[in-house]
């Protein structure tokens, strides 16, 4: 059995959050996409469901946190080089993301993070596993 991830996520504009994330090359699946939420294909088996505060809280009794003050998460995406993670870092910041945190480079690996427009924190990295320190 194929596991697959949905990463359900509270936005406050589903057009800017879908307009940022095809900015940064990813697809968007129509067939799970309406007015309330936007399913954003990040890989074969990884998907953002981008929901309206509305939509989200259908799913839980709780609060919606403000991911501009307070972190629930970090979503982290693997890469297979230093230049995809600068790639796909650089395109989030042009696309209107904001740097996350500096540059973490540990020789082994190697990663950058980004907010995306809702203040969600997304880490993009690459790991050489040749390269992993023996204990």
């Amino acid at each position: 059995m194929v596991t697959q991830i949905f990463v359900n996520l509270p936005v406050s504009d589903l057009k800017k959050s879908k307009d940022f994330f095809t900015k940064l090359g990813f697809s968007i699946n129509e067939q799970f996409t309406d007015e309330t939420a936007a399913c954003v294909v990040i890989s074969e088996t990884i998907y953002a469901m981008l929901l309206t505060h509305d939509k989200f809280k259908m799913f839980t009794p709780k609060g919606i946190s403000d991911a501009t003050k307070t972190t629930e998460v970090l979503t982290a995406l693997s890469v297979n080089s230093k230049d995809e993670v600068n790639k796909l870092v650089d395109e989030a910041l042009a696309a209107g993301g904001t740097e996350a945190r500096p540059t973490d480079d540990q020789g082994f690996m190697y990663g950058r993070a980004f907010n995306d427009p809702d203040g969600h924190i997304w880490e993009v990295f690459f790991m050489d596993m040749s390269q992993i320190p023996q204990a």
